[in-house]
């Protein structure tokens, strides 16, 4: 999963204002001369406990061919990532496939088999690095990979046609920025809303083309494509899109089918359809064998990527939906087809990813289908996948073999395989139902403190969340308490090993602290109800569930009740700037790309599309349901320190939210310091701005906080 920030996911002074046109560098010196809140020695270690987290071999991606043969997998380099690809049995025996020389600086990725599993297709900017990538394909045979075509955009997702002789893939032309709002955002300059729309398209090259080509396209100019899957005869595509712009317009996105050559057919708008998915978002479409119905994932989602809902069915040729997993505890991510009367879903439940295998009944025309759910194929305390969407794996074509990389807070990324047809057991890596066949990260140790699952109730609502040590945790101290909200509010944390994201829980925990990753209400895990728990009420129950389980904690872990600090990053910056308007529990916050005012975001925002199921209305229509969630409205009663951390080109969560809490707190004479990144997005890509965050976020809770007893 990308990382779980959006909005929903630098100043440091008055002076800084002055230099958002400046050099990164020049910013940074400013930044420098106005943190001056700890010593040197705490800074020094701050900086010697992150510089030593950032250990271990990480897969991107993983797919095994569909014979169940081979692998391929890409792993990450210094500048960017490689492909090997091995024996499924002898991970040893890999060889680089590339499109440039072996050693060259390219980065690569994107990997797909051919269906006769004889050669793969991958993405590379081995032509122009660093500038362009294009799509190459490889016959595994040590001869160099071959260009299919010549770009000029952002290119992702390469895909076999199930006949393998055409590459399907999704290309924004003239544009290298990613379709989505995490990129930076263009700036807002001249003639706004009249420009450009840079629109994503689903386009084609032939798998045996003679050299690089411009490609075809299967879409058409006014959809903008999210997803797509091939139907079984090659002849037709099904996707999910919206009318441009498309980084808007998710939350609205149609579902299509379309022969090659021919118009498009929408045959689903959850805009219009009755019933329980009304007004929802839709994914992960994925097109029988018998070409006569298309799954998908349907619910509340907030975020694109981000996939949780119910397993969902439509008619190819359109048709009432019918939900396969109503009223379900647990919430299915991702979905494919294993023949025509089974499924296999990925599914959140709690804080661990499951596979588990459907078997239909009734039927989709008579109204009576249902789906009935077989033991969990296995079941993993962390975040698993094969790199290309939300939990999805990587399968055989008879669906035998499943391969994926898996990671928690307490164990490395490993890849690993699933047998669904097979009784569980703890082969290999010890995990049931799941065998270990890479070994990495061997010998590599942990540098924080191991991470437990905790469970706790709150108004009849069941909640879990991941509990992380202090490191060398001695349980005759005390210890200070960080709870880390995690984004959406549509996501779950499930753990994963490193120093990754922006504000890092292993990192906290390396420094000493308890770190609480709770999943309240709105979260995935426990069913659609759960998730859809927040609508009209953000900022409330689920800071109830939080709260309830911070006492949790506290009655089983030796934890200072004066020192318990609060941070998140875009949905948790704005629970960071909320929740301390509602109660004075909090020590210090750290608040990371948050929302201090629900009703100017409506405005300032590139996505308002996706606040319309949360909120029920726009902000026109129904100003009240989002003032009763904006901590501006209570900033009377905000007393707790607070750092406030933002890019300066952020569409998702607009630096003038940021401003506007720092502003109230710096006149109300709360202690604040603000930091604006210059030219970054929601998730900040340069990795020296991503290590200031959480510099900056490790001395504020130094200064009011600190750690041990």
């Amino acid at each position: 999963m990308r990382p779980y920030f959006t909005c929903k996911t630098i100043f440091a002074a008055p002076l800084v204002a002055a230099l958002l046109i400046a050099s990164p560098g020049l910013l940074r010196a400013a930044q420098a001369q106005t943190t001056g809140s700890v010593s040197p020695a705490v800074r020094a270690h701050i900086e010697e406990v992150l510089n030593g987290l950032h250990n271990g071999v990480y897969v991107d991606q993983v797919e095994v061919s569909p014979d169940g043969k081979r692998i391929a997998w890409t792993q990450n380099l210094a500048q960017g990532l490689e492909i090997l690809v091995a024996p499924l049995g002898d991970l040893a025996k890999s060889q680089v496939v590339t499109a440039g020389q072996t050693g060259e600086s390219c980065s690569e990725g994107e990997v797909s088999w051919a269906p006769d599993s004889k050669a793969i297709a991958f993405l590379s900017d081995c032509a122009h690095p660093r500038r362009q990538a294009d799509v190459y394909i490889s016959d595994l045979n040590g001869k160099p990979a071959r260009r299919l075509t010549r770009l000029t955009g952002f290119v992702q997702a390469p895909a076999f046609s199930p006949d393998g002789k055409e590459i399907a893939f999704l290309y924004v032309q003239g544009s290298m920025r990613p379709a989505g709002a995490l990129a930076a955002q263009n700036p807002r300059v001249g003639v706004i809303g009249e420009g450009h729309e840079a629109v994503q398209r689903i386009a084609m090259t032939q798998a045996d083309a003679p050299g690089p080509a411009a490609p075809t396209y299967i879409s058409p100019a006014g959809l903008h494509v999210y997803e797509f899957d091939w139907s079984a005869d090659s002849r037709s595509v099904a996707y999910v899109a919206a009318n441009p712009p498309g980084e808007d317009h998710w939350w609205t996105a149609r579902l299509y089918t379309q022969e090659l050559g021919a118009a498009p057919r929408m045959i689903l708008d959850p805009a219009r359809v009755a019933g329980p998915l009304h007004g929802l978002q839709i994914a992960v479409p994925r097109w029988s064998p018998d070409g006569k119905s298309i799954a998908f994932i349907g619910g509340l989602m907030s975020d694109q990527g981000v996939t949780g809902g119910d397993v969902w069915m439509v008619p190819a040729k359109g048709g009432q939906p019918r939900d396969l997993t109503p009223g379900w505890h647990v919430t299915p991510a991702w979905v494919t087809w294993d023949g025509n009367g089974h499924l296999l879903m990925d599914e959140i439940a709690g804080g661990s990813c499951r596979l588990v295998r459907l078997t239909l009944h009734g039927s989709l025309s008579r109204g009576d289908l249902s789906a009935r759910a077989g033991k969990p194929v296995f079941s993993f305390p962390g975040t698993i996948g094969d790199g290309r969407m939300e939990l999805s794996l990587s399968a055989t074509a008879n669906r035998s073999l499943f391969v994926f990389a898996g990671t928690s807070l307490n164990l490395p990324m490993e890849i690993y395989t699933a047998r669904p047809g097979q009784q569980a057991s703890a082969a290999g890596g010890g995990l049931p139902g799941m065998t270990q066949i890479s070994h990495f990260n061997d010998g590599v140790k942990r540098g924080w403190g191991r991470s437990v699952s905790v469970t706790w109730t709150d108004q009849g609502f069941h909640v879990q969340g991941w509990l992380t040590l202090p490191v060398d945790y001695n349980p005759a101290k005390k210890y200070a308490l960080i709870v880390e909200v995690h984004g959406g509010p549509a996501a779950a944390v499930l753990g994963h090993w490193g120093a990754g994201g922006l504000l890092s829980p292993v990192a906290f925990s390396a420094l000493g602290y308890f770190v609480l990753q709770p999943n309240p209400r709105g979260s995935f895990g426990q069913g659609e109800a759960f998730t859809e728990a927040n609508r009209k009420d953000f900022g409330h129950g689920d800071l109830r569930d939080i709260l309830a389980g911070v006492t949790a904690v506290e009655a089983k872990y030796p934890i200072d009740p004066r020192r318990v600090g609060l941070t998140g990053w875009s949905y948790g910056g704005f629970m960071s700037m909320f929740a301390t308007t509602q109660t004075q529990r909090f020590r210090a916050a750290v608040a990371g790309a948050g929302i201090s005012d629900w009703l100017s975001y409506y405005g300032e925002n590139s996505i308002d599309q996706w606040m319309i199921p949360y909120f029920g209305a726009s902000v026109y229509d129904d100003p009240a349901v989002y003032a009763k969630s904006s901590a501006i409205n209570f900033i009377k009663q905000e007393h707790t320190p607070t750092l406030v951390l933002v890019g300066q080109r952020d569409g998702e969560c607009p630096a003038p939210q940021s401003f506007e809490f720092w502003h109230a707190l710096r006149d109300l004479g709360v202690p604040t310091e603000l930091v604006v990144y210059p030219n970054q997005g929601h998730g900040l890509a340069d990795p020296a701005d991503r290590h200031d965050v959480m510099v900056r976020a490790a001395e504020w809770f130094a200064r009011y906080m600190p750690a041990g007893s």
